[in-house]
């Protein structure tokens, strides 16, 4: 972030908090769901937690890359490690990447919202990160990833270092692509598998069903080759409970995927408010069939469809060497405006949280309609 950039995002904290931070804190934690080691290609139990923060003066920032230190594929923004956290309470965005990507990957929203003075907390969901190898009970049970933030937030509250910090009162949740899916359903979408395979079976080279490029082997035409498997059946009586998680006040989703797995007539019975963003270049996660579809449903619910940007536009920085080895930065050439919009939204939708919703004579996206914007 150049210095011009930051003290437009310093202001913007002082709009949302009353309180501009010095300074980006980033923490590591972990805990468990009764379904990780059922997920995880180990057998592992643990979900990782990473959280961005509002730190202290003095806390010294360092670069977030990912990749060989000599040759870095993402910049991904900077944060000091285990900084001390500012004083006072925060409000709280909870933040699900997308298949196959990492909390780290997303860290480039994460710490722009800290600089806001928000606390975020991200998790990297089992087998269906980047760091472990994804599974088929990864890529299908999609609803944990509700469960997974779930946890996540049930452990940093209790955390004696950062819990202290929280104000649960002002909680919101956020995603990028299958994370977008997460935050619809965390914010009260209900999931249904059917619906999903049978617009696969009507659809089958829509973005969504297509292979895709984290896991090419798994795709959504199979699907009943993969509802065969026992291990992939034993959890489908719990896709379509209620995975909402409780005081989420507003969901913010970016180029959200895995909409034709939501039940339909659960979209218009969502309460809280919901902004998204999209690309109109994205063939990943189609906004006709995805982000639209979401949007004409939810009551009120804003959507800002961008020119030219693609899916993967959402990443963290594409770097150089990304450029030859990576084929998602291929397609990723707007990532700025991506991720300026992204941002923009975020902190228009989440600074009106309040413990009833959205604040009196605060902004109110989620009542109006965003024309596409460069």
């Amino acid at each position: 972030m150049n210095r011009l950039t930051r003290v437009f995002v310093l202001a913007a904290a002082c709009l949302v908090t009353g309180v501009a931070t010095a300074a980006v804190g980033e923490m590591h934690r972990s805990t468990t769901t009764p379904t990780a080691a059922l997920r995880d290609a180990s057998g592992s139990p643990r979900v990782a937690i990473t959280v961005w923060y509002p730190a202290t003066d003095g806390a010294i920032e360092k670069p977030l890359l990912i990749g060989p230190p000599d040759r870095p594929l993402f910049d991904s923004g900077r944060a000091a490690p285990d900084a001390p956290v500012a004083n006072g309470r925060h409000p709280v965005v909870l933040l699900s990447h997308g298949f196959g990507g990492t909390a780290r990957v997303m860290a480039w929203f994460g710490t722009r919202l800290a600089d806001a003075g928000f606390i975020v907390i991200a998790v990297d969901h089992p087998g269906s990160n980047g760091l472990t190898p994804i599974t088929r009970t990864g890529a299908a049970w999609w609803w944990e990833r509700a469960e997974d933030l779930k946890a996540a937030w049930t452990a940093i509250r209790q955390d004696s270092v950062i819990g202290p910090h929280l104000d649960a009162s002002r909680l919101g949740v956020a995603g990028f692509s299958a994370g977008g899916f997460a935050a619809l359903v965390a914010a009260g979408a209900r999931v249904d598998v059917d619906h999903f395979l049978a617009f696969c079976k009507a659809h089958p080279d829509d973005g969504v069903c297509a292979p895709q490029l984290e896991a090419p082997a798994l795709s959504a035409r199979d699907a009943d080759t993969a509802m065969a498997d026992p291990k992939v059946r034993a959890r489908l009586a719990d896709a379509s409970a209620d995975h909402a998680i409780p005081g989420v006040r507003a969901a913010f989703a970016m180029a959200p995927a895995l909409v034709q797995a939501m039940d339909p007539a659960s979209l218009p019975r969502m309460k809280v408010p919901v902004s998204i963003v999209v690309g109109d270049a994205d063939t990943v996660a189609p906004a006709a069939t995805n982000a639209s579809v979401a949007a004409r449903a939810i009551p009120g619910a804003r959507e800002e469809v961008l020119p030219l940007v693609t899916h993967y536009d959402f990443l963290a920085t594409c770097q150089p060497p990304a450029r030859e080895v990576v084929p998602q930065c291929a397609q990723a050439n707007h990532q700025a405006a991506a991720h300026d919009a992204a941002i923009r939204q975020a902190l228009r939708l989440f600074k009106g949280m309040t413990p009833q919703g959205v604040g009196k004579g605060m902004p109110t996206p989620h009542l109006q309609k965003g024309p596409p914007s460069a």
